[in-house]
């Protein structure tokens, strides 16, 4: 399985195909029991691996994006994206500056002073992608993104996945049992009996699946 830079892909099955298993793997999760993983040329999980590799790999060069958002409470929507700077070692001002540029982008810019519970299912939506693209990863692995969404909603996120990926570079993988969002996608990815098979997708334009 290969996913180039600004590239959407799908990875599709049945439940219990493992394919959260194999997201879980990607993001240093857990430990695959073999085979190789690769993130920009960098081999993951090999001889000296430590703990604190694995935590700094998912804090700085990986996002994700959860079927619920999974959002602090206490915090409001622009302190929820600036944390994860935060964390980075960012000072408050960068933090706070990336924060309100992602707000900006997705269209939510006025609903940066927002406690959680104000805002909608797809306002909460976009302020988990804000945070997985706010440490500016170079991949972002999303689990059933759009499963708690109607379908308007749902294609409203996977237009903006593939518009973020195209701006920034980052390379998205998507695991969905969603068949509303499957013609989006160029190119997917089937687990059956634990093996992956490629194939090619329909890539519709979204002005066509929208209609």
């Amino acid at each position: 399985m290969q996913v180039q830079p600004g590239e959407v892909v799908g990875l599709l099955g049945p439940s219990g195909s493992g394919k959260t298993t194999l997201l879980q793997c990607l993001g240093a999760i857990i430990d695959p029991s073999g085979g190789r993983i690769s993130l920009g040329g960098d081999l993951l999980f090999e001889n000296g691996w430590q703990y604190s590799d694995r935590r700094a790999l998912r804090r700085d060069r990986i996002g994700f994006i959860f079927q619920r958002p999974y959002l602090i409470p206490f915090m409001d929507a622009t302190e929820n994206i600036a944390f994860l700077p935060m964390l980075q070692g960012k000072s408050n001002k960068q933090a706070y500056s990336r924060a309100a540029e992602l707000l900006e982008i997705l269209d939510i810019s006025d609903k940066g002073s927002s406690r959680i519970e104000q805002l909608s299912g797809g306002e909460q939506q976009r302020v988990a992608i804000a945070r997985a693209l706010a440490n500016r990863p170079p991949i972002i692995l999303a689990d059933e993104p759009t499963a708690p969404l109607d379908g308007h909603r749902a294609m409203s996120v996977m237009q903006l996945l593939h518009e973020m990926a195209a701006k920034s570079g980052t390379a998205i993988i998507v695991v969905t049992h969603d068949e509303n969002i499957i013609p989006v996608f160029k190119r997917l990815y089937r687990l059956r009996d634990g093996v992956l098979h490629e194939e090619k997708g329909e890539g519709r334009p979204f002005d066509y699946l929208n209609n």
